[in-house]
């Protein structure tokens, strides 16, 4: 059987198909998973320490020297996710009033292009980008969260700045890069087993979606998460490649991330359910827009090397 093949033909099919088969599992089986012992440890409960793992395996390819364009590369994305979920959503909220249009409002189109999926993100940087695209999560993690969207939706006062989990993302990858810097028989063995990871945290955050959440969110979610991979990924590809970059990490960044739905009830209760569709619509989209800017950028510079 060509398992392998098969998957590799469908864009970011690595990181795809085991999602998807996480979340149907999750949706009509969840019980499958939570047999315990290490089943319900590594499919149902193990996307963090596996991402974890999987930032110190990349960690180790990212040289010192690399380290300032990792972090300008993530810095301009995050401004430019906030800045883009801000001029659409005030601007919704202008021309047509709390209600919005087509079921988009202000506060849900802010709630979801202002977060990205970190765990999405590195799996999609970690099969399509190079060392640096996957040193900006250090950055873009934190959009991983409600802070800047409580920042732009007015509210910032209604949460903390999320410092700790700024240095959790950044330990694992410090500790690789000591360890690859120091040792290059290290940087090889650690590199090589960062590929291996995907599909198995893939999985664990499929299992964390339930498919209902669609029909909750209707067309109007679906259509947000559209809007989040193409309109704010054109934005964020361009932003990317400003600073030097290839635009796959910009592409790989444009999702909502699955705490978005967990943004403070009092500001976007009423989001909620178009949130949470955008959330499993993006996780679809962004691996697509990503295989195809990667695919471009392919096609462009056929003898370029990854730095």
């Amino acid at each position: 059987m060509q398992i392998k093949k098969s998957i590799e033909r469908i864009p970011g099919g690595m990181m795809v198909v085991p999602l998807v088969l996480g979340a149907l599992i999750n949706t009509f089986a969840p019980q499958a998973l939570e047999i315990g012992g290490f089943t319900t440890s590594l499919f149902k409960n193990g996307a963090p320490a596996l991402i974890g793992a999987f930032l110190l395996c990349m960690g180790a390819g990212i040289s010192f020297k690399a380290a300032p364009q990792a972090l300008l590369q993530g810095g301009t994305i995050t401004l430019t996710k906030l800045v883009v979920a801000i001029a659409l959503g005030l601007g919704v909220d202008y021309l047509f009033g709390m209600e919005g249009i087509f079921g988009l409002t202000g506060v849900a189109i802010i709630a979801a292009m202002s977060n990205s999926n970190g765990g999405l993100y590195a799996a999609l940087v970690g099969e399509f980008g190079n060392k640096r695209d996957v040193g900006a999560i250090s950055i873009l993690s934190l959009n991983d969260g409600p802070f800047f969207t409580m920042i732009a939706l007015g509210a910032a006062g209604m949460a903390n700045i999320p410092l700790m989990a700024l240095v959790a993302v950044l330990v694992p990858l410090i500790v690789g890069m000591i360890l690859g810097n120091l040792d290059p028989h290290m940087r090889d063995f650690l590199t090589k087993g960062g590929p291996i990871l995907i599909p198995f945290f893939a999985f664990a955050l499929g299992a964390g979606i339930n498919l209902e959440m669609l029909l909750q969110g209707g067309l109007a979610g679906i259509l947000l998460g559209a809007l989040t991979t193409f309109v704010g990924g054109w934005f964020n590809i361009r932003a990317d490649r400003l600073v030097g970059g290839s635009g796959i990490a910009g592409a790989a960044a444009s999702s909502t991330a699955g705490n978005a739905v967990a943004t403070p009830l009092a500001i976007a209760l009423s989001a909620a359910p178009l949130i949470a569709a955008s959330v499993i619509t993006t996780a679809i989209l962004t691996p697509i827009l990503t295989s195809w800017v990667a695919k471009r950028q392919q096609a462009r510079q056929p003898q370029q090397t990854e730095e």
